[in-house]
C-alpha cells in the first residue's frame, strides 16, 4: 500500500501541474500579444476572466450532477485535461484578443473544472489524518502549474505561440498520466444522483464557515495571480527602463506564484498538527498585510517590491488547501467531491468580478488603492475562521 500510495500521488501531482498550466497562459503571454495587436483593456481582462467564467459553469455541472462522486474521477480528469489542452491550442490560430480566443479560454476553464476539484476528490481518498498535507500537496501542484506559463514566456521571449503549444501538450500528457493513478482506500462512491447534496453547504454550519473563509481567500487570490505581473511592471517602470521592468515583473510573478506552491506543502504538514482553521487564519493575516504593504511601497525600490510580492505569493495560497480539507472533513465521504467542487464554483464566480474589474479600477484609481482593496478578502476570511474555531 505505501508504494501504491506514493506512486499514485506522485502521478496525480504531475498530472495536476500539467493540466493547470493552462490557467494563466493568457496572462503570461499578454505583454507579447499586446505588442503584436491592439487589444482593449476590456478584452485583456476577458482573456483571464473568461477562464474563471468557464470554470464556474463547468464546476456547477460537476457538482450538481455529482460526477466526481458517482463516476471514476480518473477518467473525468483525463478526458477534461486532454480536451482542455486541445481547445487551448486553438489560440495559436486565433487573433490575439479576438472573440474566438476569449471563447477558447472560456471552454478551457469549463474543462478545467474536471481537473482541479476532481483531483481533490482523488487525493482525499488517500488519507484522513494527513488530509491537510494531501490537499496542500495538490494545491502546490496547481500553483506550480499556474506559475509554469510565466517561466515558459520568460524563456521563449516574444514567441508566445511556442508557450501556448507547450502548455497545451503538457495538459494532454497530464490527462493521460492520470489514467495510471490508483484510487485510495478512503475513496467513496455516491450510490445515486442526489441534487440535495448541495444544500449541505448551507445546512452544515462548519461547511458553511469553510465556504465563507474560502470566498474571502478567493477575493484576493486570482486577482493577485492574474495581474501581479502587470502591477509589478508598472511599479518597476517608475524606477527603471520599461523593458527591464517587464522582464523583472515576469520573474517576480513566477517566483511569487511558485513559492506559494512549496508553502502549501509545508503548511499542510503543520495544519494536520495544529489545526486547519488555525493555519488558514495565519495565512490570511500575512497575505492581507502583504497586500497593504505592496500598496504602501508601490513605485519604491524594486528589491523591496520584489520581496513583498514574494511574501504575498507565499502566504496567499496555503489557506486554499485547508478550506477544501475542512469541507472534506465535515461532510460525508460520498458527498465530499460535490461539496468541494461547489465550493470552488462559488469562489471562482467571485473571481470573475475581481479579475475583470482589477485592471479597470487600476486605470481609474491607480494600483496602490486596488492592491490595498484586495486585503478586504482576507479580513472577511479571518472572521469566518475565528467563528469556525469557536465550534470545533
Amino acid at each position: 500500500m505505501p508504494n501504491s500510495r506514493f506512486r499514485s500521488l506522485s502521478l496525480l501531482l504531475l498530472a495536476e501541474v500539467a493540466g493547470m498550466s493552462l490557467w494563466f497562459v493568457s496572462s503570461a503571454i499578454l505583454p507579447d500579444m499586446i505588442r503584436e495587436a491592439d487589444i482593449s483593456s476590456l478584452r485583456q481582462a476577458a482573456l483571464s476572466s473568461g477562464v474563471q467564467a468557464g470554470f464556474v459553469v463547468g464546476a456547477l455541472v460537476v457538482a450538481f450532477f455529482g460526477l466526481a462522486d458517482r463516476f471514476d474521477p480518473r477518467r473525468i480528469f483525463a478526458l477534461s485535461a486532454v480536451l482542455a489542452g486541445l481547445v487551448n491550442l486553438s489560440l495559436v490560430v486565433s487573433a490575439p484578443g479576438s472573440t474566438s480566443a476569449i471563447m477558447a479560454r472560456f471552454f478551457t476553464g469549463a474543462l478545467l473544472a474536471g481537473v482541479y476539484p476532481v483531483g481533490m476528490k482523488i487525493v482525499v481518498g488517500w488519507g484522513r489524518k494527513d488530509r491537510g498535507f494531501l490537499v496542500g500537496a495538490l494545491i502546490a501542484a496547481l500553483t506550480l502549474g499556474s506559475a509554469f506559463p510565466h517561466l515558459l514566456a520568460l524563456a521563449g521571449g516574444a514567441n508566445w505561440h511556442g508557450t501556448v503549444v507547450a502548455v497545451s501538450l503538457a495538459a494532454v500528457l497530464g490527462g493521460l498520466l492520470c489514467l495510471l493513478v490508483s484510487l485510495g482506500p478512503y475513496h467513496a462512491v455516491a450510490p445515486r444522483f442526489n441534487p440535495q447534496v448541495i444544500a449541505t453547504a448551507w445546512t452544515n454550519r462548519r461547511v458553511r464557515l469553510a465556504y465563507a473563509g474560502y470566498l474571502g481567500h478567493m477575493w484576493e487570490l486570482y486577482a493577485m495571480w492574474a495581474w501581479i505581473g502587470l502591477a509589478s511592471a508598472t511599479s518597476y517602470a517608475l524606477t527603471m527602463p520599461e523593458d527591464q521592468a517587464v522582464r523583472l515583473a515576469t520573474i517576480t510573478a513566477f517566483t511569487a506564484i511558485a513559492a506559494g506552491g512549496l508553502a502549501s506543502v509545508l503548511t499542510g504538514l503543520v495544519a494536520d498538527r495544529i489545526g486547519k482553521a488555525e493555519v488558514a487564519l495565519i495565512a490570511m493575516l500575512v497575505s492581507g498585510s502583504s497586500a497593504l504593504a505592496a500598496a504602501l511601497t508601490f513605485g519604491g525600490p524594486a528589491w523591496l517590491t520584489f520581496v513583498i510580492v514574494v511574501i504575498w505569493g507565499i502566504s496567499i495560497i496555503p489557506d486554499s488547501a485547508q478550506f477544501s480539507a475542512l469541507v472534506a472533513d465535515h461532510s460525508a465521504p460520498e458527498q465530499a467531491g460535490s461539496l468541494m467542487t461547489f465550493q470552488t464554483a462559488l469562489g471562482f464566480a467571485l473571481t470573475i468580478v475581481t479579475v475583470q474589474v482589477t485592471p479597470m479600477l487600476a486605470t481609474a484609481f491607480g494600483w496602490p488603492l486596488v492592491l490595498a482593496g484586495l486585503a478586504l478578502g482576507p479580513l472577511f476570511g479571518c472572521v469566518a475562521m475565528l467563528r469556525l474555531r469557536s465550534i470545533l
